[in-house]
This record gives C-alpha cells, structure tokens and sequence, in this order.
C-alpha cells in the first residue's frame, strides 16, 4: 500500500467516524417515553404536592402522554423531565 492511499483510506475513516459519532450520541440521547413516564408515575405517586404543583405536573404529564402516543419520545421525555424537577426530583 502507498502512502497516497494509506492516507486516503485514514481520511476515509476518520471521516466517517465524524459522521457517525453525533447519529449515534443522538439516539442514545432519548429513553422511550413509556420508561420516563412509568418513572414519573412512581415519584408522582410519593411526592408531597401542593394543589399547584400537582395541577402543573398533571398538565405536563397529559402533554406527555398525547406525545408519547405520536411517537415523539424527545419532546414527551422534556415534558417529564419538566414534571420531575417540579416535584424535586
């Protein structure tokens, strides 16, 4: 093997692990909204809530949910995660 190719077959993986590293960071990024939401409902189940909070965690959890049955885990997961912090979690 020449130099010319071993340098083009480097750049060649290397440009093709670039590619792949932010696909895959991505999709492990985002858990399905079944787990996320079968975790919410366990902390919600023992949280301490005032009837404000529990009103907005609610809501949050119904926007969730009608996410999550559109199969857009990503913005069910933030309605959750949203959900959480409110209850201190």
């Amino acid at each position: 093997m020449t130099k010319h190719n071993y340098v083009r077959l480097l750049n060649v993986a290397l440009f093709s692990w670039l590619v792949a590293l932010p696909v895959s960071s991505h999709a492990a990024a985002v858990r399905p909204c079944e787990d996320v939401l079968k975790e919410m409902r366990t902390a919600k189940a023992s949280a301490n809530l005032t009837p404000d909070a529990k009103s907005k965690v609610d809501t949050l959890e119904a926007k969730a949910v009608e996410r999550c049955n559109a199969d857009d885990d990503k913005r069910s997961d933030a309605f959750l995660q949203e959900a959480m912090a409110l209850m201190g979690k």
